[in-house]
């Protein structure tokens, strides 16, 4: 009886879209790491140097055999075929490779996903303290306080905060909370918070059907507002609730959130907002009939509520260096024509004209690479016309082994 011929050495291996970020290494000097934004991964990936070449041709068009023949070719030696088929292999058990055993593990994950009465704090004790005692303490001592007390000013309807973790972008957090605890209506009980999805999008923005867990308690889903969001979608608003499941940028805020708001009766409805085609096209959102309708009636269902919703987004902003793909971190001139250019941003998104801070992200999306285009957009798209916006904080979060750059900021729109 022959030997069995295992599926994936006649497969076409193909990655899943994941976060691909190259970090300093001891043994190699830098690797690449694939990372699962959508969270059914148990891990990240390593790739070392020798072996990207490899993993880059996992397009879905080259069986493994072709592979490890152009790889050949491109390195002017060998690269033996059970190299390349052990690699498919150990990717495709990892769920980075699309396939049949991604496919179980994903409607595995929808399954579990589902049951949950409310969405888990799955960043707590690493992004953040899990410990609610400490957390609170981290959260007064080192971003509200460190922040320096928060100057006076009329009541905020909408805010951006970083959704860099909490502990590069404390003094973000705390000037973007600070300012929201000094000048929070007091009837204000809803908060639309609009996140980044790091993982890939169908659909131009994704709600979840259960409230945010945090170590403080959970932020409560607004079940009202979220159906009638749903019923005004023309398209599935939970088509990709899966990507709730791992994405931090919402849970950050409902940490902070639930955290300023103490026992105070509130709710969330959390929107993950992809726009992933209108990104990748640079075409103004509004043009798409189907975002333009969510965008109104998110824009009416704050307006009839009557001063009791505030909008939130977390987003941050420039992603630039070795870490994201660039040659060589920033010099001091580059990182001053940097902040040049995301304050341009946040002064168009301050005033409130979501078009023009659309086309200014847009235009050099490739070399800035700015996550939170999306939420930003939307909420400076749906927030009262009579809102203007004030820069509180604008940061860079330097890494300190290859000076990449993740640039944030702080904005509240007050009226």
């Amino acid at each position: 009886m022959g030997r069995a011929i295992p599926l994936i050495i006649v497969m076409r291996p193909r990655l899943r879209p994941v976060e691909t970020i190259v970090v300093p290494d001891p043994r190699h000097g830098k690797v690449l790491v694939l990372r699962d934004t959508q969270g059914i991964a148990p891990g990240h990936a390593v790739i070392p140097p020798a072996l990207i070449p490899i993993v880059a041709r996992f397009t879905g068009r080259l069986t493994c055999s072709q592979i490890a023949k152009e790889v050949a070719r491109e390195i002017d030696g060998e690269c033996p075929l059970d190299v390349v088929e052990s690699i498919a292999k150990q990717l495709d058990e990892g769920l980075f490779l699309e396939g049949e055993t991604f496919e179980r593990a994903l409607d595995d994950a929808k399954a579990t996903f589902v049951k949950l009465s409310a969405r888990p704090a799955s960043h707590a004790g690493g992004a953040y303290p899990g410990d609610r005692v400490e957390l609170a303490e981290y959260i007064d001592r080192e971003c509200v306080r460190a922040a320096g007390k928060p100057k006076k000013g009329s009541t905020i309807r909408a805010l951006v905060s970083p959704h860099i973790d909490p502990w590069r972008g404390a003094i973000g957090y705390g000037h973007a909370y600070g300012a929201l605890a000094a000048s929070l209506d007091e009837q204000a009980d809803t908060f639309i918070v609009l996140g980044t999805s790091h993982a890939p999008m169908r659909e131009p923005f994704a709600l979840c059907n259960k409230g945010y867990d945090t170590p403080f308690g959970e932020m409560k889903l607004d079940h009202e507002f979220a159906s009638e969001l749903t019923k005004a979608s023309s398209f599935d608003p939970f088509a990709d609730m899966l990507n709730h499941k791992r994405e931090h940028s919402i849970e950050f805020q409902a940490v902070f959130l639930k955290h300023l708001l103490g026992k105070r009766e509130a709710r969330i409805v959390p929107i993950l907002a992809g726009l992933g085609e209108q990104q990748a096209t640079r075409k103004n959102p509004r043009r798409t009939a189907a975002v333009a309708k969510f965008l109104d009636a998110l824009r009416e269902g704050i307006a009839k509520r009557n001063g009791r919703v505030v909008v939130v987004a977390g987003a941050d902003m420039a992603h630039v260096g070795p870490r994201f793909g660039d040659p060589e971190p920033h010099d001091e001139d580059k990182r001053g024509a940097l902040e040049k250019t995301d304050r341009e941003s946040l002064d168009l998104a301050a005033s409130r004209d979501a078009r023009a801070f659309w086309e200014h992200v847009a235009a050099d999306l490739d070399e800035r690479r700015v996550c939170g285009l999306a939420p930003i957009f939307s909420l400076a798209d749906v927030i009262d016309e009579k809102l203007r916006g004030e820069v509180l904080h604008y940061e860079q979060n330097v890494d300190p082994d290859d000076g990449s750059i993740v640039s944030h900021a702080a904005l509240a729109f007050r009226g």
